[in-house]
């Protein structure tokens, strides 16, 4: 067999489609993966829609996903790491230009280029990679659950514990409790965050956050929104405000609810202008405003070891098993929020 099923996204005419098309093989310092389970993010959906556009785009049509795991199939040339064939791995949801063939700058840079995004990602039955973005995984770690973590849980993880920095005791506000918000009000307790509260219009996901360790679950649109967060703050407001929305209105609503010295982390991703309406006492309290994205290949690993350390349980997180085929129906259930789920998981 040397041709494969991969979920390919063509740049010119914003059309996406299942499609045969050659297993590809690997070149120097790369090996092919034989992909086991992807996941459904809502960046996918913005690159379809045409509200994420591709910066470094190496191909006019790309595979998309960018949340993967599998097994080491086959090794090219001039590897350094020797992972022999058979190695569990998760992939980083990115990697560093180098000398990508087809790159605009035509010369080796520094420029972070995501996968299934600017290059061939992993909505595939193989996808081949670079060696320096393999994570090795436990037999203990479920393809699912490894699949997610490199943007899902790994985007929150870094930006709770790397930009935020936060401590225990310190209060925080998850605005958006979806696939990246339900892991960040998670994470946020791992590290002793005390009050979480979670913030969501919708009541299933409300109740989803307290059972993922949010104290408090608010409605944004409650009247008495700011008086019951001083509330649950004890009259301080709150440490950090994370927003995972990537909405101006919630940007707004979070920074006007920050104690002294607070700070918005902006996590969720948005082209709309980020306007924060509030006066002198954005001034007078020193709120600070921090940008955030993505993760890092350090979160990426620490995670993988705290999973298998038994300190973070995924299982909660994935929602569904799809197969590969009907990936466009699994981005019609995320973009519409169809069961309100937290990962959808294509399976080859």
């Amino acid at each position: 067999m040397d041709t494969m099923l991969a979920g390919r996204f063509h740049l010119d005419s914003k059309k996406f489609a299942v499609e045969e098309v050659p297993i590809p093989v690997p070149g120097p310092g790369e090996v092919l993966i034989e992909v086991k389970a992807a996941g459904v993010c809502l960046s996918d959906v913005h690159l379809l829609d045409g509200s994420l556009v591709p910066l470094f785009a190496t191909s006019d049509t790309i595979t998309v996903g960018h949340e993967v795991s599998g097994v080491i199939h086959t090794l090219g040339p001039d590897l350094k790491r020797r992972l022999p064939v058979g190695t569990r791995v998760t992939l980083e949801a990115g990697k560093t230009c180098g000398t990508c063939a087809g790159c605009v700058r035509r010369r080796p840079c520094t420029q972070m280029l995501t996968a299934g995004i600017d290059y061939d990602g992993g909505w595939a039955e193989y996808v081949v990679v670079r060696e320096d973005t393999l994570i090795p995984i436990p037999d203990s770690l479920p393809f699912d659950q490894a699949a997610i973590i490199p943007d899902a849980v790994s985007t929150p993880y870094a930006a709770v514990v790397a930009t935020a920095g936060v401590r225990a005791a310190q209060s925080v506000g998850v605005w958006g409790v979806g696939g990246v918000g339900a892991h960040n009000v998670r994470l946020a307790r791992l590290v002793g965050a005390a009050p979480i509260i979670a913030v969501d219009p919708l009541p299933s996901a409300r109740e989803r956050a307290l059972a993922f360790g949010a104290d408090v679950a608010l409605d944004p649109a409650a009247p008495d929104f700011a008086d019951q967060v001083r509330a649950a703050t004890g009259g301080r407001g709150l440490d950090f405000a994370f927003d995972c929305a990537g909405v101006p209105a919630v940007r707004d609503q979070a920074a006007s609810v920050l104690g002294l010295g607070g700070s918005l982390i902006l996590v969720g991703i948005t082209p709309r202008p980020l306007t924060i309406t509030e006066g002198l006492t954005f001034n007078y309290l020193q709120k600070q405003v921090r940008g955030h994205y993505g993760g890092s290949p350090e979160s990426v690993s620490e995670l993988v070891q705290l999973t298998a350390a038994g300190r973070l349980d995924l299982a909660p997180s994935i929602t569904d098993h799809i197969p590969l085929i009907e990936a466009a129906d699994a981005l019609h259930r995320l973009e519409n929020k169809i069961g309100d789920p937290i990962r959808l998981i294509l399976v080859p």
